[in-house]
Order: C-alpha cells, then structure tokens, then sequence
C-alpha cells in the first residue's frame, strides 16, 4: 500500500496558533494541496502529524475518505510506526511545501529518493539541513520498514525530521531537484501569510500560462489577464468555476434580451461579454483542475455554451438587418448571411486549424465587438455578405496555394486532403 506522511506541525510565521499547513493558496489550505497530490500519487492510507484536531482538519478527513484513502491524525513518531508497515510504500510531503504536481510526480516515481537542494540556496527559504552540501527539498519516498527505527527515538522527536534521518542512514539514493523550480515557483516552503500571497500568484500564472501558448487571441489575453489579477481574490472569496459560467449564461441572456428591445450594440457587446465570461470561468477550472482541487472532469457544457453564443450572434445580426424591410423578400432572409458566416467561421477552424490566424476567428469578444461597430457605422448587411466572401476566398486561397506544416518544415504548393491521402 502506498501511504502519504503530511504534517501540520510547523507554525507560520510568529502568530499564535497559525500554522503553515493552514496557508490558503487559492482559496483552499495548503494541506488541502498536499492530500489532493497524494491522492493522485495513488496513496491508499494519508497520515497528518497534528498537535490536535481542528473543524477543518475533520473536513479534510472526509474529503481523503471521499477520495478512497484512510485518514489518520497522529501526534507522535512513535505513533506513526504501526501504521507504516514493512511492506508499504511511504512519501513524505514536509510541512509548508507547495509543489506543481505534474513535477513531484516525475521526481517521486522514479523510485524511492530523498530530494535535495543545494544548502547555499535551501536554507534561505526554509528548506532543512541534511548535511554540509544538502538540504532536504521537503518531498521523498521510501520503503516501510525504514520507519520501524522511530520506535526506538525520543517521543519529542519531529517525525519528518527522525524520518529523514532514518532514510538517509538507510542510504536510500538522494536526486537534486533542479534550482530554476524554485526560481519560477513550482517548488518552495511557505513560511508565513507573506510568502503564500507572495506565491499565490506565481502559482495562479504558471497554471494559466499554457492557456496562452501557440499565440492567444486578444480575448483570450484578457481573459488570462482578469484571472492572474483577480483569481486570488476569486478564490478567496469561494467563488467558484460553475458560479462564473452562470454569471456568463445570464450576460448572454441579457445580451439576446437588449436585441430583442432592439438594441443591438449592446446586444452583442454583451454576448461578447459572456463569452469573455465563459472563457475566465474555464480558466479557474482549469487551475482547479491542475492543481488536483477539483475533479479532473472538464466542463462538457462548455461546447455547447459556445454554440449558444454563436446562436445568439445570428440570432441579433438577423435581427438586425434590413432585409426584411424589403419587397419581395421571404421571411427568415436577413438570418442567412450572419449564419452563413458564423457556419463559414467554424468550418475554417475545423480546415486549418494550423493556422495561426484561425486562432482569430475564434475570438468571438472580438466578433461581437466588430459586429457592434458594423451595427453602427457601416451598412450592416452588405458588411456581412463582404465579410463571408472574404472568409471563404482566404480560405480557398491558402488551400490552394499556402504552405502547410510538414514533418520536416512548410512545404509551399496546393495543400493535400489529409484526411483522404493514405500512404503505402
């Protein structure tokens, strides 16, 4: 069995009764963290050294039960012994630590480790002595029956400490964690309320930094940038994923209401608005979601949300033209070119999704704010129809004349069907 030692232990900093495992890092404790990690490492038994049993450390218990683990509070090294059997596979997660999970991961399945730091850099930050050369990186792994030496320690021992010692006389094999995870925040110790501010936010921009790679749209920009700024205070305040994409389903109401009353500037300023909305609510659930704070289930309602916006903007545009107002035109004309160029928009994605400036067309903040200014400046619906022209012939054009990503690097000429090449 695999079994997770944690600790709430250490104070932070010099308020009384504060402790390090109770730092919140986006709206949840720093403990809450580890017992996610653990959980995902596959530990079947997570043991929390405390001095005593709090409200939250209960809450924390039936959130590890729910995950299919046993869950046991100890306050002594001695009490740990019977619990961590010969045969088990233990991780130790020191007191304060605040890791990417994805990087522990690599670092402890290896094998059984003791994770280093150079002892320059490690002591500054909290980090634990082992030697003249070494500090402990707060993270290692190692067979059960190394703990069976804990019986035989003073009973005011620190458990972590005596277990480190044990695993180092154990000669289990030390690996150095790389300094540049301390440097961009993936791995370190937080001490106190300072620190934990300080490295809330690093946390919140490197899981939010892949949402921006491969060239993000102004949308998507500013969707990051609202998370990286306010998302602590989001957290904080226990606003979660769901409660945003509900704020985003009552804009794009607000927004098809505005056209219905006719206006529609508004009306598609605010539909663009939802999807801001939408796309800052998927972010939070995807820090949620990488940090183990959650389900690891993506929001399936997120396609069809995204439809619905989509709808919405052929719904307003047909709303909005003039070709009703016409002789002689059948009912249903003006809705025509907007869906035309919204089916047109989502087909191309579909095409050429290598292109960077299909990234563009996606942006529907952006579509939205463009139909508004065509709303009120220029010929509204000659402006569509010029608009899917200019669509499909960029489209056509680059099929048949663009160069498109190889293996080997862009190769100029017609670009093949490669869903019907085949090769022999």
């Amino acid at each position: 069995m695999r079994v997770a030692v944690l600790s709430l232990i250490d104070a932070a900093g010099a308020e009384t009764g504060a402790l390090r495992g109770y730092l919140p890092i986006g709206g949840r404790s720093l403990l809450r963290h580890q017992i996610g990690l653990a959980l995902s490492l596959g530990a079947r038994r997570i043991i929390v050294l405390a001095e005593a049993i709090s409200g939250e450390l209960v809450a924390l218990q039936h959130f590890a039960e729910s995950g299919g683990a046993q869950f046991h509070v100890v306050a002594t090294a001695r009490a740990l012994v019977p619990l961590l059997p010969p045969e088990d596979d233990v991780i130790v997660l020191g007191d304060g630590l605040l890791a990417m999970p994805d990087t522990v991961r690599e670092l402890i399945e290896a094998g059984p480790v003791v994770l280093t730091l150079p002892v320059e850099t490690a002591l500054p930050l909290g980090f634990e002595r082992i030697d003249i050369n070494h500090a402990f990186a707060a993270a290692m792994r190692f067979p059960g029956r190394i703990a069976a030496g804990l019986a035989d320690l003073p009973p005011e021992w620190n458990a972590q400490s005596a277990l480190l010692r044990l695993a180092v006389q154990s000669r289990v094999a030390q690996r150095s964690v790389p300094s540049a995870l301390l440097d961009d925040g993936r791995w370190g110790i937080l001490r106190n309320e300072d620190e934990a501010h300080l490295a809330e936010r690093r946390w919140l921009r490197l899981h939010t930094r892949f949402a921006g790679a491969g060239g993000a749209t102004p949308g998507e920009r500013l969707a990051i940038a609202v998370v990286n700024r306010f998302g602590p205070a989001m957290l904080h305040a226990g606003t979660r994923p769901a409660l945003v994409g509900l704020a985003a389903g009552v804009l794009g109401l607000l927004g098809g209401g505005a056209g219905w009353l006719g206006n529609f500037a508004i009306g598609f300023v605010l539909i663009g608005l939802a999807w801001l909305v939408e796309r800052i609510a998927s972010l939070l659930g995807h820090v949620e979601r990488d940090s183990l704070l959650a389900s690891g289930l993506a929001r399936r309602s997120v396609a069809l949300f995204h439809l619905l916006i989509d709808a919405g903007l052929v719904t307003l545009a047909g709303w909005r033209s003039a070709l009703p107002d016409l002789p002689s035109v059948p009912p249903g004309a003006g809705f025509f070119a907007p869906l035309l160029l919204v089916g047109s928009a989502r087909l191309a994605a579909l095409i050429l999704p290598q292109r960077q400036w299909m990234r563009w067309i996606s942006d529907r903040l952006a579509i939205a704010l463009l139909l508004m200014a065509t709303s009120l400046f220029l010929p509204f619906d000659a402006a569509i129809g010029v608009a899917v022209i200019a669509l499909l012939g960029a489209c056509l054009f680059t099929l048949q004349f663009g160069a498109i990503p190889t293996e080997t690097g862009p190769t100029a000429g017609p670009a093949p069907n490669l869903q019907l090449t085949t090769r022999q």
